[in-house]
């Protein structure tokens, strides 16, 4: 099984331990989602998402505990895997591919995002 790398451990809330090989996906920007995406091949892409779909709903669970500018760490690192989720699920559910098809060389770069 393919996972991703990380010198970090149990920086995840311990109910999310399977989550842990993926935990370098909690990624503070869209852009730095973005750029992991398309670094990543399609078999480590698929890897992420079979892990981390199925428990997307008790992350959700999970993560309403809290009020969402005063998240402890372990579910603020939650929230941003949740982020790099919602990024890969479009290459796996519907183009197959890391990159957005057809669009060539063409990039559009989000300049302020939301901050939590």
């Amino acid at each position: 099984m393919i996972t991703g790398e990380t010198n970090v451990s149990n920086v995840l809330p311990a109910a999310f331990a399977d989550l842990e090989p993926f935990a370098d996906w909690a990624l503070q920007s869209e852009g730095e989602r973005y750029a992991k995406r398309l670094s990543s091949t399609m078999v480590e892409l698929q890897a992420f998402y079979d892990v981390a779909f199925p428990r997307l709903g008790d992350a959700a669970v999970y993560l309403d505990n809290f009020p969402l500018d005063d998240l402890p760490d372990d579910a603020y690192k939650l929230l941003l895997l949740t982020y790099s989720l919602i990024n890969v699920s479009f290459p796996i559910e519907a183009w197959h591919q890391p990159r957005v098809p057809d669009t060539g060389a063409s990039s559009m770069d989000a300049v302020i995002e939301p901050v939590p």
